[in-house]
């Protein structure tokens, strides 16, 4: 899902150059997959399901929480 040749090694979603972290932020606001895919119409169909796997890998299960927004 990274490639340093695409948006400096950022995490894409799979032969796009759409960040993950974008996909994640439209997930983590609750947007449904027919919105994010209105907004991205060239995200692949397994796109959103990609970007929940990667999130998972990375910030557990948990992944739904916006460590930016955390109020602690």
């Amino acid at each position: 899902m990274s490639d340093g040749r695409v948006l400096g090694g950022q995490a894409v979603v799979s032969n796009t150059r759409i960040p993950a972290a974008t996909i994640l932020a439209y997930l983590r606001d609750g947007y449904s997959a027919a919105e994010i895919q209105e907004d991205y119409p060239s995200l692949p169909a397994d796109g959103i399901g990609a970007v929940v796997a990667w999130a998972e890998a990375k910030f557990g299960a948990d992944w739904k929480a916006d460590p930016l927004s955390d109020s602690r």
